[in-house]
């Protein structure tokens, strides 16, 4: 397939493809669907090999947010059963921790809902992520506390974060639909903030939410522009009580599509299979591996995710291996760049908003060629104009009630 050759060569150089052939990555087949996942595989491996990292979500304050964000179970009027706490404490947040790291986790991911943090409960994560360095030696920490105001990355650098995630989750064009308390130009202005404050910055999106394909390229593009180190692919988990409640838009051949179409157009970044990948990619989990190169283990925010065991079991069986502490995660040309001063993890970022696994960043070291080659066939056989959808399946998402906030051993 000449649309397959030409993404592979444009991925192994780190050339941006064309919208044209991003959104032919999303129109074709199903019976295609083997040759566009060996593609972009192809490109995954040139970077990362066969490693896969693994993170870990520690739910600082669950539910309680006033923004209106309608694909989160934490949004303002949110009626989905959730568990709701406020602040853990640093010796408990630590110890929620301690269980991903013993689990095989490189990055712990702290997260809490709200606008965005006070000046006191930076304070508060910052003693959290001493906390957990002081702990567990080589892990790395993110930060995932909403929009940032001046000053607030810099004290969250000093404390010893490594990354901060905020997702765009959405195409501009869009966003006003998604959400109104907030806009999408303050999205990355927190982002920008991360990476000029020298942290790894983590943004990534959210599908399935009844957006188009050209919606889906904007977003993936509009993150390349950005340059995170790490960009994470949320699956919508529709939690009954939000407004996105009946969207299941998403067959696991749609998802790993969009999959591949990120990895395409972000060759060299951490992609992570994040929130929503039990959900909709199911028994296909394991072909996702060879798109993305990180993803979260166990459970989510405010959902649970497979057994931290099956997801060791997985890689293991797909005939990946688990990152140690010990790798760098990024490819050498990018990690120089993180080293030099845009981020200190040597490594993407990491947590999700709401329960979707999302993240922000700017990072640096891509080439900025725009990769408009002429002359190339993009024919590819597509799929038909009404795709199939999943049927509903609302005993897949399951509430978290276990680790963090409970008094229950956490899954990882």
């Amino acid at each position: 397939m000449d649309l397959l050759n030409t993404l592979v060569d444009k991925g192994l150089r780190r050339e941006l493809p064309t919208r044209e052939e991003a959104l032919a990555v999303l129109a074709t087949s199903d019976d295609d669907l083997l040759e566009v996942v060996a593609a972009a595989g192809k490109v995954r491996r040139q970077w990362f090999g066969r490693r896969v990292k693994l993170n870990y979500l520690v739910n600082l304050k669950s539910g309680l947010c006033p923004e209106d964000c309608s694909y989160c179970s934490q949004r303002l009027g949110s009626k989905a059963e959730i568990l709701k706490y406020t602040w853990l404490k640093p010796d408990e947040a630590s110890k929620a921790a301690a269980a991903g790291v013993a689990g095989g986790a490189k990055r712990v991911c702290l997260v809490a809902s709200g606008r965005g943090p006070t000046d006191r409960d930076v304070d508060r994560v910052s003693q959290t992520i001493e906390a957990i360095k002081e702990e567990n030696e080589g892990v790395e920490v993110c930060a995932c506390l909403g929009l940032l105001s001046d000053g607030q990355a810099e004290r969250l650098r000093d404390a010893g974060a490594d990354a901060y995630n905020h997702n765009l989750n959405t195409s501009e064009g869009t966003y006003g639909d998604i959400t109104t308390t907030h806009t999408y130009a303050d999205r990355v202005d927190t982002v920008q903030k991360a990476h000029a404050a020298g942290l790894s910055a983590c943004s990534g999106l959210i599908a399935g939410m009844g957006e188009s394909d050209e919606d889906l390229v904007d977003v993936v593009f509009a993150l390349r522009e950005l340059d995170p180190d790490s960009v994470p692919v949320n699956f919508l988990i529709p939690f009954e009580g939000t407004p996105l409640a009946k969207e299941w838009n998403l067959t696991p051949q749609r998802a790993l599509r969009i999959l591949a179409m990120v990895r395409f157009v972000c060759p060299d970044v951490e992609v992570r299979l994040a929130g929503g990948r039990e959900v909709h990619l199911r028994t296909l989990q394991p072909l996702a591996l060879h798109l993305a190169n990180s993803i979260f283990l166990g459970d989510y925010l405010t959902s649970e995710g497979q057994a931290g065991k099956a997801d060791l079991d997985m890689i293991a069986d797909a005939g990946f291996e688990v990152e140690g502490t010990d790798t760098t995660t990024l490819p050498e040309h990018r990690a120089d760049a993180v080293a030099g001063g845009c981020g200190s993890g040597g490594g993407g970022g990491c947590a999700p908003c709401g329960d979707t696994g999302t993240e922000t960043g700017t990072g640096t070291g891509t080439s900025t060629s725009t990769g408009t080659s002429t002359g190339t066939s993009t024919a590819v056989e597509t799929a038909p104009e009404t795709e199939s959808v999943s049927a509903a399946r609302p005993d897949l998402v399951a509430v978290r009630r276990r680790g963090a906030g409970t008094d229950l051993a956490p899954n990882a």
